[in-house]
């Protein structure tokens, strides 16, 4: 990249919060989202999973997720630097950062500290259901 040009930032997609895509996501599905977007370069997340891929003209980037990330455990995050995007990973002490999630008085805590921190889905287990086809309910 000889530049990232302007940047814009969104969780899901720019026309969208809540729209799931992952690097596995046809191009044709992903089209009418990012047409039209003012910026050579899009810094997304929603999916938890790092990635980069182009779309039409679009150069985008999921950050990933430094709280629940899908895949090995860990701190997954972005360099934003006027010339490129660097992917990053920053381990911590998983066990103890669980026994502080348990301590907590969310209800959830103790599934949480299991499920997301300890042992978080596998990158193929959640693109997997997160490209499932959805039924149309008649």
């Amino acid at each position: 990249m000889t530049g990232l040009g302007a940047v814009l930032f969104c969780h899901a997609t720019p026309r969208s919060d809540t729209e799931l895509f992952t690097r596995l996501t046809p191009d044709h599905r992903l089209m009418p989202a990012f047409s039209g977007v003012p910026a050579r370069t899009v810094i997304c997340g929603h999916t938890h999973m790092q990635f980069q891929r182009r779309i039409g003209a679009v150069h985008v980037f999921n950050a990933g997720s430094v709280g629940m990330p899908f895949g090995e455990p860990g701190a997954y995050w972005l360099i934003v630097g006027p010339t490129d995007v660097q992917f990053s990973r920053t381990s911590y002490d998983f066990p103890a950062a669980a026994a502080r999630i348990r301590e907590t008085r969310c209800p959830q805590a103790a599934d949480f500290a299991a499920n997301n921190i300890l042992s978080p889905p596998s990158e193929a287990q959640m693109l997997e259901l997160f490209t499932r086809p959805t039924r149309v309910r008649d």
